[in-house]
């Protein structure tokens, strides 16, 4: 797949991610009929525990969206206790496991959900609801890896320069990033997504978290 066709599309998973409250359309938007259902089983062993082991691993979408429908979560850790719980804040659900000092912890995860295909044209406005000042405010603040001021402003700053609209500055950003960034598979895990570090250390690789 072309990299900016991959950047693309994971931009909207994770857009969608981060904002499934937001979920009338801000722009026109053509969605497929056949939805498409998969199962999905995640196992997690930790090789060398040492003490009380503890583990999370995400789950899909809480919150149901034109695209995305999930159907369940089955998980089971032998020998320790688990459970499902969802951000208060984000929304996000994860599905967590503890087990005490002694015994191999492995965590089973099944996941059930349906997709159909979404397609979004920028171009053309949406019927979108008006979003009270609270919420934008809540998805737009800064946070400890994601700062908005500082270096990451003026960069930012330097990208969208002469641009109008946010959806011209978005796209200047979205290409900035596949010009100037790279996936190193030697980082750990997704990476932390501490961007401030990696442009004061001008360290543009990384993975999903990272780009």
């Amino acid at each position: 797949m072309d990299r900016r066709n991959f950047l693309r599309l994971s931009g909207l998973a994770s857009a969608s991610i981060m904002y499934p409250t937001l979920a009338p359309p801000a722009f026109a938007q053509a969605a497929g009929d056949k939805w498409r259902t998969f199962e999905v089983t995640t196992q997690v062993e930790v090789l060398k525990p040492a003490g009380v082991t503890r583990v999370w691993i995400p789950t899909p979408l809480t919150q149901d969206t034109p695209f995305h429908k999930t159907l369940g979560n089955d998980f089971k850790a032998e020998g320790g206790k688990s459970g499902i719980v969802t951000d208060g804040k984000y929304g996000a659900g994860m599905v967590w496991a503890e087990w005490p000092e002694g015994v191999k912890p492995v965590l089973t995860h099944t996941t059930r959900f349906s997709t159909r295909d979404i397609a979004v044209d920028l171009s053309k406005p949406g019927n979108a609801a008006p979003v009270d000042k609270a919420t934008l405010a809540k998805y737009t603040q800064a946070t400890d890896l994601l700062p908005t001021d500082g270096l990451v402003k003026k960069t930012s700053g330097e990208i969208v320069k002469g641009k109008t609209g946010n959806v011209e500055k978005a796209r200047a950003i979205y290409e900035w990033v596949v010009e100037n960034t790279h996936r190193d598979p030697k980082t750990r895990g997704c990476g932390t997504g501490d961007i401030k570090f990696m442009l004061e250390n001008n360290l543009l690789g990384g993975k999903c978290a990272d780009l």
